[in-house]
């Protein structure tokens, strides 16, 4: 493609964009959406296991300071909590399946 003094060449800068004079077909938005999603999962699964090793450290130092004899309620709580969490990962990891 020849051009004319001055002008600048168009250069992709992002493969994943719709190319140049090119229209959106439903596909390409299909893939773009099924991006996006998998983006957002992603980041929840990261939100979610650095919430589940707060938990988890939590729940150490709670059983840490109980002894044989008292097993407080706190902990019980922690445990629950981290066990609902760790579905909840596992459950997002499988994916839109």
């Amino acid at each position: 493609m020849a051009q004319s003094p001055g002008q600048r060449p168009r250069q992709r800068t992002d493969p994943t964009t719709a190319p140049i004079d090119q229209p959106e077909t439903p596909e390409r938005m299909a893939q773009e959406l099924a991006k996006k999603a998998n983006l957002q999962r992603q980041l929840a699964l990261k939100n979610d296991t650095d919430r589940l090793l707060k938990l988890a450290v939590e729940l150490k130092e709670y059983v840490d300071k109980s002894n044989e004899n008292v097993l407080s309620l706190d902990v019980m709580k922690r445990a629950d909590e981290i066990e609902k969490l760790a579905h909840s990962v596992k459950e997002k990891m499988k994916g839109p399946n």
